[in-house]
């Protein structure tokens, strides 16, 4: 099953607001608590929205299914007077509510003012993944009017472009499946208490094309490529002869150095700014070799300075 499938049969239910939660928040007669945390998920039609507010959900946050945008300061307020009933808050914002959408800017700015802590989680996808989850389920795209899925997928680029750009955490599901994106989540959010910063290293080959979902990319083919080596094409970056021979060559070693103490600057600029997820793309041709050895060697060194740090290897055992 792939995201869109578990997704899109709950994604076009209409415009009216659904709450689903394991608890029930007495707001009655109760004093003002601690203000709830605060996810915002939104995205692509068919990117996974649904899959990933119901994984927030098993983790026992309190999650709202298409609430207009002008609400969420409300449901914001009524959390803090439930006696911590509900400590976290997951609202799905989607084009599903058209007029109310435009609100959501405002919104933002009220819960900013009110010194509420949230996070934006934005579920991408590329246009060929999402046409053909849209075509496997037999569904329009919600703003394709007469038009084709592609001219629906255009205008929802467009209408949450800003959106996308103020979104702390960009998870691209065009290559993930159901089990994936569930997994991603949780690596994000299962934690009990929230790290200062997570990151995600991944590697992978530019004849595949970048990562939609990096914070920053890398080029590691100034390298010599182990393809050309025919001991070492077979293997990849994971093996220790590969990695050996990577970080034996002029500057592999020196550019190592270099990027992990710019990373250092980075990561302590991401902290003051209060980003708590980034995504470090690590390149070369195919993403078998160059780009594997030093994903795994730059993840060790984050681990190493208390940079909560998951490695994905997004192209390896594609060729």
């Amino acid at each position: 099953m792939n995201v869109n499938e578990h997704e899109e049969r709950q994604d076009q239910s209409g415009d009216d607001a659904q709450v689903s939660t394991g608890t029930s928040p007495d707001t009655g007669g109760v004093p003002e608590a601690a203000i709830p945390e605060l996810v915002i998920i939104s995205g692509m039609s068919g990117a996974g929205r649904s899959t990933a507010a119901k994984c927030l959900e098993d983790l026992g946050w309190f999650v709202v299914d298409n609430l207009p945008p002008a609400l969420i300061p409300t449901m914001v307020e009524l959390g803090a007077r439930s006696q911590g009933n509900v400590a976290r808050i997951a609202v799905v914002v989607d084009v599903r509510g058209r007029r109310f959408f435009d609100n959501l800017r405002e919104s933002l700015a009220d819960l900013e003012a009110k010194h509420v802590t949230r996070r934006i989680v934005f579920l991408e996808s590329s246009d060929d993944a999402l046409v053909r989850r849209f075509e496997s389920v037999r569904r329009p795209h919600p703003l394709q009017g007469d038009g084709r899925i592609v001219d629906g997928i255009d205008a929802e680029r467009e209408l949450l472009r800003e959106l996308r750009g103020d979104a702390d955490l960009v998870i691209d599901t065009s290559s993930l499946n159901v089990h994936e994106l569930r997994a991603k989540m949780d690596a994000q959010f299962a934690g009990e208490e929230e790290p200062e910063l997570r990151a995600t290293v991944m590697s992978f080959g530019f004849k595949y094309g970048l990562p939609v979902d990096a914070d920053l990319v890398a080029d590691m083919r100034f390298l010599p490529n182990p393809h050309w080596v025919p001991e070492l094409r077979p293997f990849t970056g994971l093996n220790e002869e590969v990695s050996a021979y990577i970080f034996n060559q002029p500057g592999a070693k020196e550019f190592l150095d270099r990027y992990a103490e710019l990373l250092r600057l980075v990561a302590a600029g991401y902290r003051r700014e209060g980003k708590r997820y980034v995504t470090i793309a690590i390149g070369c041709t195919g993403g078998k070799h160059r780009s594997v050895a030093t994903s795994e060697k730059l993840a060790a060194r984050l681990a190493a300075e208390g940079v909560e740090t998951v490695v994905v290897h997004r192209d390896m055992g594609r060729e």
